[in-house]
């Protein structure tokens, strides 16, 4: 009976060490293979390019994470932010709206921040604000829809930053988001071991060149090993379920039922933009053709903003960063500052 118990602890104690992402990749591919052969490797080939996409972005981001971590500068940015914190929310945003970083990307920042103290609302304003339009996204626009709409679509950056900033102080002032980050993010844990003589972070001092000390440059490496890891496998599955619904939802499909040009439009779009798989790039085509077809612009931006915000790869990757109330604010905030945006554009055009 004594064998018996330590063998169930045994097996308990396995399982328990087995990462659940990177078994369900498994199971996803072979569960493909085993009935839809053909998807499989569409799905794979799918996933891997996906991936290979945002690789550079998420490399940067994890970089500048790991940097901030091992140059000890948290503390200082977390004091400096937290002086004027309506300030901070308005250049977050600002700042957000032309960042060139994407919706997956900027994770990796967005974990290092909090980590290192910068508040909530000043994270969620640059968070909501940065993946809906960049200066290559901005060109493409002009030339495929036109400058009113971009123009329209960069200012929507903007107020979706402010509105999410400063929502979530209101909120944060009534008692929610408390400890916003999972604690698998907040620190590398054992990966960062630097042989029990690490640098004394909670000194104020900085240290830009970590790479010259090294226990500073042990941190930087463990911290991006870990954070990308941790990234990483999430992008990687969220890539994978995705391609199932490019081949199974496909964007003429979506087009059909947003084609609307009445204001009910907005709310319907925004329902579809919130889990759609189209990118910010991806929808530019799509969303030009609907609007020759007659959309409703104000649903064209709702559509836009939403599905740049939190596409599924992104919401994923907010899933494994911080913690339920948090990432279900996110979805919120996105899903009322889109239908926000896309109701003031379409009754400015109604003027």
């Amino acid at each position: 009976m004594t064998a018996i118990t330590h063998a169930v602890v045994g097996l308990g104690t396995a399982l328990r060490g087995i990462d659940r992402v990177w078994v369900t990749l498994v199971l996803f591919f072979a569960t493909l293979a085993i009935f839809l052969p053909q998807q499989a490797i569409a799905s794979l080939d799918f996933t891997v390019d996906s991936f290979l996409w945002i690789l550079p972005f998420l490399l940067v981001s994890v970089a500048l994470a790991a940097w901030l971590k091992a140059a000890g500068a948290d503390q200082m940015i977390g004091a400096a932010v937290s002086r004027s914190l309506p300030r901070t929310i308005v250049l977050a945003a600002a700042f957000g709206a032309f960042s060139p970083f994407c919706s997956c990307g900027v994770v990796p920042l967005v974990a290092a921040l909090l980590a290192a103290g910068v508040p909530l609302p000043a994270v969620m304003a640059f968070w909501l604000a940065s993946p809906i339009m960049d200066p290559e996204m901005f060109v493409l626009m002009v030339a495929a829809i036109g400058m009113p709409f971009t123009l329209a679509k960069t200012a929507a950056a903007l107020g979706m930053g402010l509105f999410a900033g400063f929502a979530t102080m209101g909120l944060q002032r009534l008692g929610a988001f408390a400890d916003p980050l999972k604690k698998a993010v907040v620190s590398c844990g054992s990966s960062c071991d630097t042989g029990g003589s690490g640098p004394d972070l909670k000194k104020p001092a900085l240290h830009w060149r970590f790479w010259q000390d090294t226990a500073r440059r042990a941190l930087f490496f463990g911290e991006a090993r870990t954070v990308a890891l941790f990234l990483g496998k999430w992008m990687l599955l969220a890539f994978a379920l995705e391609s199932l619904m490019v081949a199974w939802l496909p964007g003429e499909l979506v087009a059909d039922y947003l084609g609307g040009s009445d204001w009910s439009a907005v709310p319907l779009a925004v329902v579809v933009g919130v889990p759609a798989y189209l990118n910010g790039y991806a929808a530019i085509p799509l969303v030009g053709e609907l609007m020759e077809m007659g959309m409703a612009p104000g649903a064209a931006l709702a559509f836009m903003v939403a599905g740049g915000v939190t596409s599924l790869p992104a919401s994923m990757a907010v899933f494994a960063v911080v913690r339920a109330p948090v990432f279900l604010g996110y979805l919120s905030l996105a899903m009322v500052g889109s239908l926000l945006v896309g109701f003031s554009y379409q009754a400015v055009l109604a003027l």
